[in-house]
């Protein structure tokens, strides 16, 4: 740890909730989507500049969609030997600058990037989460927006993401019977790539669980079925669920349906002694029980 990390507070999530609720008025209130973007970090000198100067740079060509934010927050990949694959470090957004390459390194010699735009998000401040942020597996999002409200509450990243509330729903009912879904997993066929709403990773095959909105999937049947085939020519089985088959029949319809699809592929895949497989009881569902939670990781450029 360096002195300048070591400076950092780490504040308690309740007392910053209750800063950011004074300053904003929001306490229970859903929030803004993107109010709170979560970057990616993989760049021991990006976050030397980060600890010293305050701020972070974002290629103008890969703005996220949710823009401005009022905070940012960063995502450790494996090279922070000391927090890998975490959310540790956050700041309010002092102000936002449009700069090229040359006047953000003024010494660096001329290269094929010398004339790109960035935006320059400058922090007032740099501040530690007291409990981090987990990813289970590696991530390869470059960027998740989300709410102060969500991020306040967060455990695991996987409680971030803000696509809609039916894809939330879901996850609640998972979380509730400890089934280990990856939310917003990228996947690449050919030229293509492709976010599943929810990825489980089995030993005999891969599953990938989508949300059907009415509204957002009512005239969508052609391209769901390209995407269907593409995904399903990767190598994923694919379960669809609409809107009335997660908010009226999730546990007798949809978990039901996730579990036995889990369990004819070969149980979750895990580093255990025993693959985690689902079974009945007459008071629900029960697992045989992971005895460790590692997976493998990646390699990010």
């Amino acid at each position: 740890m360096s002195v300048i990390d070591a400076a950092i507070p780490a504040w308690p999530m309740e007392s910053v909730v209750r800063r950011m609720a004074s300053i904003t008025g929001s306490e229970g209130s859903a929030g803004r989507h993107g109010e709170v973007l979560v970057a990616i970090m993989n760049s021991l000198s990006d976050f030397e500049i980060l600890q010293e100067q305050r701020w972070y740079r974002i290629p103008v060509l890969s703005r996220p969609r949710a823009w401005p934010p009022d905070w940012l927050a960063f995502y450790h990949t494996r090279i922070f030997t000391a927090h890998p694959y975490t959310v540790v470090y956050y700041g309010r957004v002092a102000r936002i600058n449009r700069v090229g390459r040359r006047e953000l390194f003024p010494e660096e010699p001329l290269n094929p990037k010398s004339d790109r735009e960035y935006f320059q998000l400058h922090l007032q401040s740099l501040q530690r989460l007291s409990s981090p942020i987990v990813s289970a597996r590696p991530r390869r999002n470059p960027f998740i927006a989300t709410t102060w409200r969500k991020f306040s509450g967060a455990g695991q990243l996987n409680d971030l993401f803000d696509e809609s509330p039916l894809e939330d729903c879901l996850w609640e009912e998972f979380k509730a019977r400890q089934i280990p879904a990856e939310r917003q997993w990228e996947v690449e066929v050919g030229d293509d790539r492709y976010y599943l709403d929810f990825a489980l990773f089995c030993n005999k095959g891969k599953v990938d669980v989508e949300t059907d909105g009415d509204t957002w999937h009512k005239h969508r049947t052609r391209e769901d079925n390209q995407r269907n085939n593409a995904v399903a020519s990767a190598g994923w089985h694919v379960l669809r669920f609409d809107t009335r088959q997660i908010r009226e029949t999730a546990d007798a319809y949809c978990i039901s349906e996730v579990i036995g699809t889990i369990n004819t592929l070969g149980g979750l895949q895990e580093e255990t002694l025993a693959p985690r497989l689902f079974y009945e009881l007459p008071e629900g569902h029960a697992q045989q029980l992971a005895l460790l939670e590692e997976g493998p990781y990646y390699h990010l450029d």
